[in-house]
């Protein structure tokens, strides 16, 4: 349901002459106070409850109000996706739990997520939330039943794209996806566009949803529907933040949360407020990630909104990474992207994958990200994520032998200039230009790093540009001076930590200064000295003292 009150309508009371026809009559009411109710707890309650309130509407509407049945349930398959409880998804969009719930006040526990916008002709699915093929339950049915709730074709055209998806069959999906993408472009209800944009998204066209997303934003703005205006600008932001474009994804996240709280949709604004702590994650502004993270985790707990939860999470850990604390950023990811019931949001978890892969090798790990690299390869075949074949190449670099990582450095890098987007290349510029310096081929890993450097500056990436001006620096001073050969082959926060310790502070010390734990600096450090080849304290400060002279 939207906040609009002129888009919920009530069915006329039936004029009965016996007791089946009030029955009927009273099925009906209760069925439209069980549609409005989980219509608001979808904006601004737990969304298990409201799958439970929209399978009963369904079941109670389906003889008299077949469009509004349509608009619960895909309102409770909206609820079951963003719990990330996909066999509840493919069961609703089966249509086969309906029935279990007509004579029930509960459902399935189904777990958090979601929120339910209802318009002329119903529910309007969670934007942007890619199933993933790995993580998909087969499906239950052949079909012929769901088609028995769904009779507008770009309900049903929309439905069966999604069940393909959810089913692991992509080759089913694609066509009845793209007739939903060609029967909206002549429409201008914003509850359609939006369905069109979250069709664009699940087939990987970024450009199309952001067109349908601006279409359905002008169109909420003109009716003056502010609820819509919401939900249009969280498929923009989503959108922008998919294209690599995070200064106008918080441009209309920032809009989007004053316009989700002054419709009373406090989940909608949650979302907002995760991809506000995504960019944030970017611009390497940590103050802002932890506070738009903080804001966004504590509806998501409360409602049960997993998918902005596990948002919230992938962004701090990317802060994390940003300002040099691999092992940090892998503790939390690890969790999310490994298998097991902790693991996040079935949408959203393989987006995280490259940024656990980086810092699981950062942080000297890198047989905890090989388990995940291969379901990741599965994901970028998938097509619906246009960065993900470079980002896999990147990831190949990161876990292989030296003879190898070359070609998947190159790779990846072409691969990037197929899709474009400033900042993931230059992370794989930053990353490739670190290894090569590593490995002492200083003039290869000059420019790879300029190149990095320049990236980050122009999307406003200012905490990963100051990691690569400590990469640029070290490189300057390796070529520069043999002294600083050794010291050369520390990364800039081993390098800081090297030279805390030197000046004689201890690790907890340290770890106090920088703003890390005593358990990092005991990694970073066992790692300094395994590569500079020293054996104490002593040492490590005796050859730091030299490299100043």
């Amino acid at each position: 349901m939207t906040g609009d009150r002129s888009s919920v309508r009530t069915v006329p009371r039936l004029r009965s002459r016996n007791g089946r026809d009030s029955a009927r009559t009273a099925a009906a009411d209760r069925g439209h106070a069980e549609l409005a109710r989980g219509g608001r707890q979808l904006f601004d309650g737990p969304v298990g409850d409201a799958r439970e309130s929209l399978l009963l509407a369904a079941s109670l509407l389906a003889a008299d109000a077949p469009e509004r049945a349509e608009a619960a349930h895909l309102g409770a398959a909206e609820a079951a996706w963003a719990a990330g409880d996909i066999a509840a998804c493919l069961s609703t969009l089966d249509g086969s739990d309906a029935g279990a719930c007509a004579g029930l006040g509960a459902g399935e526990g189904v777990g958090p997520g979601g929120r339910h916008e209802e318009g002329e002709h119903g529910a309007v699915l969670e934007f942007g939330r890619t199933p993933s093929p790995v993580t998909a339950a087969p499906s239950h049915r052949d079909g012929r039943r769901s088609r028995e709730w769904a009779t507008d074709a770009f309900v049903r055209d929309y439905r069966d794209g999604m069940r393909a998806l959810l089913a692991r069959r992509p080759e089913l999906a694609t066509g009845p996806l793209r007739r939903v993408l060609d029967r909206a472009r002549t429409d201008h209800r914003p509850e359609r566009l939006l369905r069109a944009a979250s069709a664009a998204l699940l087939l990987g066209d970024v450009g199309a949803a952001r067109a349908a997303g601006a279409r359905a934003l002008a169109s909420a703005r003109t009716a003056d529907r502010t609820a819509f205006v919401a939900r249009a600008l969280e498929y923009l932001a989503y959108g922008e933040l998919r294209a690599g474009r995070h200064a106008q994804a918080r441009a209309h996240a920032e809009e989007g949360v004053r316009a989700a709280l002054a419709a009373g949709h406090r989940n909608t604004a949650a979302s907002h407020h995760a991809m506000l702590a995504l960019a944030a994650s970017i611009e390497g502004d940590t103050t802002a990630v932890g506070r738009h993270a903080s804001a966004a985790l504590s509806i998501a707990r409360r409602h049960g909104l997993a998918q902005t939860a596990t948002l919230a999470e992938w962004a701090t850990a990317r802060a994390d990474l940003a300002r040099g604390r691999p092992l940090e950023a892998a503790d939390r990811l690890g969790p999310l992207v490994g298998p097991g019931p902790r693991r996040g949001h079935f949408a959203v978890w393989m987006l995280a994958v490259p940024c656990f892969v980086e810092s699981a090798v950062l942080a000297g790990h890198p047989e905890d990200a090989r388990t995940v690299v291969d379901d990741f390869a599965v994901w970028a075949a998938f097509g619906a994520d246009p960065h993900a074949p470079a980002q896999l190449a990147r990831c190949r670099a990161l876990l292989a032998s030296e003879d190898r990582a070359d070609d998947f450095y190159l790779r990846a890098l072409a691969l990037h200039d197929e899709t474009g987007g400033d900042f993931e290349r230059a992370r794989t510029e930053l990353l490739y230009g670190r290894w090569l310096r590593r490995r002492r081929r200083l003039r290869e890993a000059r420019p790879r790093l300029g190149a990095a450097l320049v990236g980050f500056e122009r999307c406003g990436a200012g905490a990963w540009a100051e990691q690569t001006r400590g990469e640029l620096r070290a490189n300057g001073a390796a070529s520069g001076r043999e002294a600083a050969g050794e010291l050369s082959l520390l990364t800039p926060q081993q390098l800081r930590i090297a030279r805390h310790v030197a000046e004689g502070a201890t690790n907890r010390e340290v770890a106090r200064r920088l703003a890390v734990s005593t358990r990092t600096i005991d990694y970073h450090l066992r790692n300094v000295f395994a590569a500079l080849g020293v054996r104490s304290r002593i040492e490590l400060a005796r050859l730091v003292d030299q490299e100043g002279r």
